[in-house]
């Protein structure tokens, strides 16, 4: 009888290896929700029609406001950093120097300032000549813009800015602002080195008419005391929190009318409540307020 074979190595290893259970795609993560829309609905939920409310009482007291072109745009950007961190009579003092001190040719420019502005208003006169501005001697800047206030830090600034918008432009010319999205022209100038949120937003409003909240001190405080934006809100993200509660049609009005009510009604110290058409909805007035 012929013994039976026993299976070879090679036959016994054959059996197919088992494959590892497929694992389950992990779960994805929620988006979170964006901070401005979230305040927006927050509003609308429970304090109904205070947008609104503030804008008609505003209206009813100080006027309608409809935009018109304050100054060109360059014009208008070295005019607001003329403004950072004083006040808005010590800018057109500053910005009057530049155009006695380096004079161009241009057509005369006309400052409609409205009640958004602090100031008296610019004369009627050519624009400075921006050539000679970025390349004056520093310290010959610095004395120039003296009267403004805080002329070492911002004449070094205000001629980085001119430079840059030389350099990319090829001419001092920002007009081209009016062609990009919002945003984006937002993005671009506070992507210059002394540029944040307010300023550029001054520019795009004020040039332009661009749907844009320029946050100051007036805003911000009013804004607080009426509970339109979170007391813990810095003014940076109240930037952004006003493109959700405004439309863009009334961010024009808003902001001058907002403006105008801190230096008139809501001041820093003492708010002047017993004349104020929105104290039966400021949360200053009452913590409980609608």
């Amino acid at each position: 009888m012929t013994p039976a074979k026993s299976p070879s190595p090679k036959a016994a290893t054959t059996a197919q290896p088992t494959r590892p259970a497929a694992r389950k795609p992990a779960p994805k993560k929620r988006r979170a929700p964006d901070p401005a829309k979230k305040w927006a609905s927050y509003l609308r939920r429970y304090r109904p029609g205070l947008v609104p409310f503030v804008l008609d009482g505003l209206t009813e007291r100080y006027g309608p406001q409809h935009w018109e072109r304050r100054l060109d745009p360059v014009s208008e950007l070295i005019l607001t950093i003329l403004t950072q961190n004083t006040a808005d009579v010590n800018a057109e003092k500053a910005y009057e120097a530049l155009r006695a001190a380096y004079p161009s040719e241009r057509a005369p420019e006309e400052h409609r300032p409205g009640i958004g502005w602090g100031g008296d208003g610019l004369s009627t006169a050519p624009p400075p000549d921006w050539s000679r501005v970025e390349n004056a001697p520093l310290p010959e800047l610095i004395d120039v813009i003296r009267p403004g206030g805080l002329a070492p830090q911002k004449a070094p600034r205000l001629q980085a800015t001119l430079a840059r918008i030389r350099e990319e432009r090829g001419a001092y010319d920002l007009e081209f602002l009016a062609e990009l999205p919002v945003l984006e022209a937002r993005d671009w100038l506070t992507s210059i080195d002394g540029i944040g949120k307010k300023t550029a937003s001054i520019v795009l409003a004020f040039c332009f008419g661009a749907p844009v909240m320029a946050v100051d001190r007036h805003v911000e405080r009013v804004s607080k005391r009426i509970g339109l934006i979170p007391e813990k809100a810095t003014a940076d993200q109240a930037h952004d929190l006003f493109l959700e509660l405004v439309d863009g049609e009334h961010m024009y009005a808003a902001h001058v009318l907002l403006i105008h009510h801190g230096r008139e009604t809501c001041h820093a110290q003492r708010p002047a409540h017993d004349i104020c058409p929105l104290r039966d909805r400021c949360r200053m007035v009452s913590p409980k307020a609608p």
